[in-house]
Parts: C-alpha cells; structure tokens; sequence
C-alpha cells in the first residue's frame, strides 16, 4: 500500500474538548469582527490600531502637553481626583488591576478591624474567578453568606455564624444575572453588617450602570460603603485599571500595599487616559444603554415564543444594568454553532458572547446592549432571533 493510500485511510486524531472550544471561540471572534449588525462591540476585542485610536483627539479630556506620569503622578493622579470627586470620597487609589485593588482593600480593613473574614456572596469574583487568591496571598478568610442567584439579605449577614471584619457586596451580581438588591434592600443589608461591627466594601466593577435601577447618583450609591473598587474597561471601553475610593487614610495605605504587590507601574498614561476618556463619553451614556436593554430583553422574550421555543428565560426579565442572561434549552454546541452561523451567513451576531453548560441539556450566555445596540429596533431583535433559531435543530423538550 503507497503512503498516501495509508495516509487516505488513516482516521483522522480526534479533537479534544480543549481544542474545540479554541476553535470555537476564533469562529465566534471572526463572525464578530464581520458582522454588520450586533448589540455591542467591547473595545478589547478590536484590533491594535483600533486600541490605539482610543487615544486619538484627548486634549479636551486632559492636556496632552502636560509631562507624562512616573509612578502614579501627573496623569494618574488627575483620574483619581476624577473618581473621588464623582463616587462622593475624600481620596481614590489607581490600580492596575481591580484584582489587585480589591485584595489591597481588604487586607486594609482586616488590619483594622483585626478580622480577616470577608463575607461576600458564593458568587462573587474573588470566589469564582481569581484562583482563591484572598487566601493565598493576601491572608484572607473568604465566609460564604449565601449561593442564593442574588444578593445577601439583611438577615442573612445578621444570622451569619461567625464574625467578620468586612462585608463584600458584588455591585451587581455577575455571575447571578447582573442582578442588584433594591435600594431598600441595599441599605438594610449594609446596616445589618454595621450592627456586627464590620466594614462595608463595594465591588463596584460595574457601579457605573447601577444608576437607573436604584434611582439614585453615584455619590449616594457609593457613600453606604466604606470604600468602592470600579473598573475602568468593563463599561467605560477603558484599556484597563481600576480604582479603589474611600477615606484617604484608607487610600495612602493602599497605595504603600500596590507598591508591594507590583502595582506601582513606571507609566500608566495610556490606561489613565482612556479612563478619563471613558468617564467623560461612556458614562453619561449608560443610562441610555440600560434603557435600551429593557427593550431589546423583551423583544428576546416576544422573539423566542413567536418562534416556538418551548422555554426561553430572559434573566432578569427586567435588567438592572445594560447587561443580561439568556437561557435555552439546548446544548451548548448546538446554540453556539447556532449563534456563530447566524453571524456567519447573514452578518447579524445576535449572540456574541460564549454560550455555557447550566444543566442537562441547558445553556446560559451574557448579552450587553452598547452603543451599537441602540440602533436596534424591536423588529430587528425579533427578526434575529427567527435567524437565530432558524439554525436549531427541532423543538427540544423543556428542562
């Protein structure tokens, strides 16, 4: 037999899980990149010179003939004031990562409280994406409230078995839904851990958008806390960072702590920049992007029973932020294969983000409403959403 007759028949190695999902991801990256029509399109996905444009036309943000930042001043120092001055403290920490932020904070408060339990909710970042580092690193002891798909209640941080120097509360809820307890529930929740004798800390990577749904200015929202971390990429398009807010006696030692864990960068005026950037063209516009959300979940709704689909959930039914889940009963690759078509054959990405495994046959995946989505009418959410399942399989049974 010739080698290229072996070579014919040799089966082909098959693919592991690993490999499928990178091949998934690039498809779903390049139908992005073509498509014509999607709810949103997050800066860090575009290319180099796309980046770089962020910083084209900022003299009206910051004077651009003003010296470079060395280790934190000058620019840096400018975009702190910045956030001081909206969240309502006295002082703000720039960080490079909110990571490094948060862990930072709470190894403050611990120190002053004499306490290293932090109580946050089961889902909260630091429990589910940072590889246990509250503990690893910073000495921590993470103390899990609840698991509940929302935030801790006021009786439940009351009734909590053991002591803790601080209370974490994820602002929104990523992971549950991007959900966000009422402003009631809000303050109760933060006076149940001031009766424990326990600091109140805000991951606020999100705070920006939280507006609308509590009705109140960012000042207020942030002034139940002792301190607030917000991020500078996750809404305002920033090239990353973060800041933590809050008392500046809190603040100067954090900054002795970012030194110590790295974060005391050369120069940082490019994020610095585009942070400013950000707070001045993307957040007034936030509350527009929530807005639009509400109307573009319920055309989701609207869209999947037109279509048949014998169960579809929209979470929450009403955002709270300009983002959401949606959850099909299908399996992951058929809806991702699905969504990556749709965007392939027709220049229309309804679904851009990935889609993960909730269940036996059950599938949950993000959806952001940004600038982009705002040209989106409800019949052009209904349409997609008949393009979109258009590219399923038959009626699947409901979970």
């Amino acid at each position: 037999m010739s080698d290229a007759a072996e070579q014919t028949e040799r089966p082909e190695e098959p693919v592991t899980d690993e490999e499928r999902r990178r091949r998934r991801r690039e498809r779903r990256i390049s139908a992005y990149r073509g498509a014509k029509h999607v709810l949103a399109r997050p800066g860090f996905l575009g290319t180099l010179r796309e980046r770089l444009a962020l910083l084209d036309g900022l003299d009206d943000v910051y004077d651009l003939d003003e010296p470079a930042d060395i280790y934190g001043d000058g620019v840096v120092e400018a975009l702190e004031r910045k956030v001081a001055e909206l969240l309502g403290t006295e002082a703000a920490a720039f960080f490079p990562t909110g990571t490094m932020a948060q862990q930072v904070a709470l190894r403050c408060w611990a120190g002053r409280t004499g306490n290293p339990a932090v109580a946050l909710h089961a889902l909260a970042h630091p429990e589910v994406h940072e590889r246990d580092a509250f503990s690893q690193v910073s000495g921590l002891r993470p103390v899990r409230v609840t698991s509940e798909p929302r935030l801790p209640r006021a009786d439940e941080v009351r009734e909590l078995a053991e002591p803790f120097g601080t209370l974490m509360l994820e602002l929104p809820l990523r992971d549950a839904g991007f959900v966000l307890p009422s402003w009631e529930e809000l303050t109760e929740v933060v006076e149940a851990a001031r009766e424990r004798d326990a600091v109140v800390h805000f991951d606020g990577a999100r705070l920006w958008e939280s507006t609308v749904h509590f009705g109140r200015p960012l000042d207020e929202i942030a002034g139940l806390a002792d301190s607030v971390y917000v991020s500078f990429y996750k809404s305002l398009g920033g090239l990353g960072g973060a800041a933590l807010a809050g008392p500046r006696t809190l603040t100067d030692e954090a900054k002795i702590w970012r030194h110590r864990y790295g974060g005391q960068v050369f120069q940082q005026f490019p994020t610095a920049l585009s942070a400013l950037a950000g707070l001045e063209r993307e957040l007034p516009r936030l509350p527009d992007y929530v807005a639009h959300a509400r109307v573009v979940a319920e055309a989701l709704r609207e869209g999947f029973a037109a279509a048949g689909v014998p169960w579809a959930r929209v979470h929450p039914e009403r955002p709270h932020t300009h983002d959401f889940q949606v959850w099909l009963p299908y399996d992951v690759d058929v809806v991702s294969e699905a969504a990556i078509r749709q965007g392939e054959e027709t220049g229309t990405l309804l679904f851009a983000d990935s889609w993960d495994e909730k269940g036996p046959g059950l599938s949950v995946t993000e959806v952001g409403v940004r600038a982009a989505g705002l040209e989106w009418t409800t019949d052009d959410v209904k349409a997609a959403v008949g393009e979109f399942t258009a590219r399923l399989p038959g009626p699947p049974g409901a979970p």
